[in-house]
């Protein structure tokens, strides 16, 4: 009886001990898809700063204005202290110990960049930043604009009385966040709403999306000569006009006068996109109202910035919250766009930089790989799903 009694003793011991080995090999182990999950945020950033250097990633444009930005969101999440460092060298490029930068800023392109003049003041404190920055803000007091105020798209002859839906990010997200940094939101605020309000009521069509561009002067050979607008619905270009509208949305105040245009505007756009979304895919169109044309593709960056609003704009209850689950089909589409060969992200089928122009025009352009365009763009949306607990 007691040897009986030792032996189940023994056996329950060795049982209970099996137990715990197995509960501490539980707790230790990785789930197999937490072991393969990828950080593709910081994949892209590694990849990029081993393929360039500050030196080597290009001068002052808004490509890589994009791109640095995008990685500035990814070192606000990881606080990796190179991603900022990185930034930082490439600005010191062209900003002088006192604040002089060697650039006209006659274009709202090249005012993108600008953003990461106000970050590095708001990281660094270091005055020269704010000086550059309020180069680009004193030009737009004396920059072009249309009869109703629509900033030019460029101050150039070719470019004169021209709105692009482009244009709207480069220089809207600026206006937004000086404000903040330098304590003038009141009127910046009031002239981001100005800006996408006047865009949209040139550049929206019924459908919620907009044309490309618009000429007051209606002499562009692009340009229809009734209307002044471009015969085509870029799809980047929606995807700039929309990034912009919910960077301002998040940053004016609820009672900002016009606000409640924006967010009908919005809404209109919102619908636009998923009426025109692949099915197949989730993304979008290079031309993205018209899906079934011979020749058309689905385009990365823009799928990327259209992914972005549509997430950003449901979360903060700007639009139906269905529409996160419109956007969370982009994302797995941008997704099944992305790589990693030898250690290094490949992202595919990016249009490159684009002018305004016809139904070939848009379709010819070449489908390139890890252009900035759609790196940057890329980092934006990822960023914000990543955030948002992903889909």
């Amino acid at each position: 009886m007691r040897r009986s009694t030792h032996r189940s003793l023994r056996h329950a011991l060795l049982m209970l001990l099996a137990a715990a080995l197995a509960a501490v090999g539980a707790v230790g182990a990785v789930p197999a898809k937490a072991a393969t999950t990828t950080d593709w945020s910081a994949a892209v950033v590694k990849s990029t700063m081993q393929r360039f250097t500050p030196s080597s990633i290009g001068g002052w444009s808004y490509p890589v204005g994009l791109y640095l930005y995008g990685q500035y969101q990814v070192y606000q999440r990881t606080h990796d202290p190179s991603y900022l460092a990185y930034l930082k060298s490439w600005v010191d490029r062209f900003v002088s110990s006192d604040g002089t930068i060697d650039q006209s800023f006659d274009s709202l392109d090249s005012m993108l960049a600008g953003r990461l003049l106000i970050i590095l003041h708001h990281e660094t404190g270091q005055a020269k930043y704010a000086t550059a920055a309020a180069k680009i803000y004193n030009r737009l007091a004396t920059y072009p604009r249309t009869a109703d105020g629509g900033f030019w798209h460029a101050d150039t002859s070719s470019r004169a009385h021209q709105l692009w839906d482009d244009g709207l990010y480069m220089v809207v997200p600026f206006l937004d966040e000086y404000g903040k940094e330098f304590g003038n939101s009141q009127a910046t605020d009031a002239e981001a709403v100005k800006q996408l309000t006047v865009y949209a009521n040139h550049l929206q069509q019924s459908d919620g999306l907009l044309q490309h561009a618009y000429d007051e002067s209606k002499k562009a050979s692009w340009a229809d000569k009734t209307t002044g607008l471009s015969v085509e619905q870029w799809c980047r270009a929606n995807g700039w006009y929309g990034m912009a509208l919910v960077t301002t949305l998040d940053d004016i105040p609820a009672t900002q006068p016009g606000r409640a245009t924006l967010l009908t505007d919005l809404n209109k756009f919102a619908a636009g996109l998923q009426k025109y979304q692949d099915p197949a895919t989730g993304r979008w169109f290079q031309v993205i109202d018209k899906p079934t044309s011979a020749g058309n593709w689905t385009e990365t960056s823009c799928s990327s910035m259209n992914a972005y609003t549509l997430s950003r704009a449901a979360q903060q209850g700007y639009i139906d919250s269905h529409y996160s689950a419109v956007a969370a089909k982009a994302y797995q589409g941008v997704l099944a766009r992305i790589s990693l060969s030898k250690g290094l992200t490949n992202l595919t089928n990016i249009s490159v930089g684009t002018n305004v122009g016809d139904y070939s025009y848009y379709i010819g352009r070449t489908q390139a790989t890890n252009d900035f365009h759609g790196l940057g763009s890329f980092l934006i949306m990822n960023e914000q799903f990543v955030r948002a607990g992903g889909s």
